[in-house]
């Protein structure tokens, strides 16, 4: 069975988050009304080597670290969720200080790294999670690659990153028992110029296989965007999407870039705030904004 990691009130609901990464939100009123994020993105470092030529951030060997110090990181919430990535997150010079304080604070931390990077600095993730630093991994792949997949099946709590119009290998990584969550597509930084007539097809393809994909995984997931590109809604019955949908972004989530000490509903929201000492007043901002 799975071990408890948080539970914890939140507004006028309850969170319960699991080992597995799984997040039960329960309350006795209509909506959810969050005080605080439940979960966040935040970008720690500009700098990456690969290059990738959708790349909505415009990630680069030029890029910088963020300020792992900032004064609202001490005000999160224990419970609360870090989807921390970049740029290449491994590469920050202050990375298991910053995942030392956060275990500590309480905050669950999940780190995105490219599949190139899973390999090269392979000792550096076993360290990461033999400490419990951090809890969830998220490989981003643009196609197969059986070493990610053994490295999957070896740490239950791997989730394989695909982007909706890039990777189209799905009948290479179904009935194994893996974890998917399928991006959408963003046009957003390097990603406005790269979209083209191959994106469009495989979006569609994704699409129109969708349906005999929900099965193929021990869990499939969607981010908001791929939700909506993908039209979710419309293959699985409305009792299934009430239960599972997580909220609009902004609602329980926003985003945050320690590089350019700016906040945000979400990674490609164009209305940006600067930074502040304390999380409540940050996320009531992203509220109050977020349509």
């Amino acid at each position: 069975m799975n071990d408890l990691l948080a539970m914890y009130r939140n507004g006028n609901y309850t969170v319960k988050l699991y080992s597995d990464g799984t997040k039960v939100k329960t309350t006795k009123y209509d909506e959810f009304d969050a005080s605080f994020p439940d979960s966040m993105d935040l970008k720690i470092t500009d700098y990456c080597d690969m290059n990738c030529p959708m790349c909505h951030e415009k990630s680069s060997i030029n890029g910088k670290e963020g300020n792992l110090n900032e004064d609202f990181l001490f005000t999160l919430k224990s419970g609360t969720e870090l989807a921390i990535g970049g740029g290449n997150p491994l590469s920050h010079s202050e990375l298991i200080p910053f995942l030392t304080r956060m275990k500590e604070q309480g905050v669950i931390c999940n780190l995105t790294v490219n599949e190139a990077h899973l390999k090269k600095d392979r000792k550096l993730i076993d360290e990461l999670i033999s400490k419990k630093l951090i809890f969830g991994l998220g490989v981003s792949i643009k196609a197969y690659n059986q070493y990610v997949i053994d490295f999957a099946k070896s740490y239950r709590n791997t989730v394989l990153h695909v982007i909706n119009g890039i990777f189209e290998d799905y009948d290479k990584i179904t009935d194994q028992e893996l974890k998917v969550l399928i991006l959408g597509y963003k046009m957003f930084g390097k990603g406005k110029t790269y979209y083209n007539d191959d994106v469009k097809k495989i979006k569609t393809h994704t699409k129109n296989i969708l349906p005999s994909l929900l099965d193929k995984f021990d869990c499939i997931s969607f981010d908001n965007l791929a939700l909506e590109q993908l039209d979710v809604k419309s293959i699985i019955s409305p009792e299934e999407y009430e239960n599972m949908y997580m909220g609009d972004d902004g609602e329980a989530t926003m985003y945050i870039d320690l590089v350019n000490r700016e906040y945000a509903k979400s990674s490609t929201s164009t209305e940006r705030f600067t930074l502040e000492n304390d999380i409540i007043p940050m996320f009531r901002k992203i509220k109050n904004n977020r349509y």
